[in-house]
């Protein structure tokens, strides 16, 4: 007997689809391109012992064949909100090939799986706060924010990177959170700057809130089009936009509110 017909035996294809699935969830909750996510998932399906898969992405979604000479089944999934995670993609990435090197089980491999979602370390929140502002006012320099304003946008950032943190834990709609980080952010970083006596108000504004441009969607969209899925390239350039106008709304408030806006 050889060893896909042995794996086939303790593997149900049922299994193997849904499993294969798991890995494209956590890909693409994790950042991962549609090009990489169906290169994976199709490279779990096969080393849990499927002779054949196919992988169809969506934004919201994933569908998969597999099947094993005339057999085949169909399994869909949804997938949820698609946020950044390099430390847990890579994780994932590198137990696919720990599958196909070791011919891991589906039940080691799914363990494995559970594991590594629960015990992947994280930066703490407050150093990830931290490295925020400092990266916005770093940013800020580059757009020739003057260096009074440089504490002022590091604190605006910061704290407004915090509030979204919170806000994203309690599952506020990610829109909504990014009018109010915006508005916070730059109200904030205008306020105080102007007050330390800074000549680059606007400027320090829009640096406050760059935390929240989508830059990973935003590459993703592109190479999803590149890669030959358009529908979903497409479909994550309009989240980006999205995103773009109601950040602008924020700032455009916050201008408003300080008397900066013409």
């Amino acid at each position: 007997m050889s060893e896909t017909e042995t794996k086939l035996e303790a593997a149900p294809l049922e299994d193997i689809a849904m499993l294969a699935m798991e890995f494209g969830r956590v890909l693409m909750e994790c950042g991962a391109s549609a090009k990489l996510v169906e290169e994976y998932v199709i490279r779990a399906a096969t080393g849990l012992g499927a002779q054949r898969a196919d992988l169809r992405v969506g934004y919201a979604s994933l569908a998969i064949t597999v099947g094993v000479g005339p057999e085949g089944i169909t399994r869909m999934r949804k997938v949820g909100d698609l946020g950044v995670n390099q430390r847990l993609g890579q994780a994932t990435r590198e137990l696919v090939r720990r599958l196909e090197a070791e011919h891991l089980t589906l039940s080691q491999t799914r363990s494995e799986l559970t594991r590594l979602a629960k015990e992947t370390p994280r930066h703490p929140g407050w150093m990830v706060d931290l490295a925020v502002g400092l990266a916005c006012a770093s940013f800020g320099r580059l757009l020739e924010v003057d260096w009074v304003a440089f504490l002022p946008v590091f604190g605006a950032a910061a704290l407004g990177q915090c509030v979204r943190r919170h806000l994203l834990r309690r599952h506020v709609n990610v829109f909504i959170i990014a009018t109010v980080v915006a508005f916070l952010a730059a109200f904030l970083s205008g306020l105080t700057a102007r007050l330390a006596g800074s000549e680059t108000v606007d400027k320090a504004m829009v640096a406050a809130v760059l935390l929240l441009v989508p830059g990973v969607p935003l590459l993703n969209a592109q190479y999803d089009v590149l890669g030959g899925f358009p529908t979903l390239g497409n479909a994550r350039a309009v989240w980006v936009g999205t995103i773009l106008i109601f950040l602008a709304v924020g700032v455009w408030l916050a201008q408003i509110a300080l008397g900066e806006g013409h």
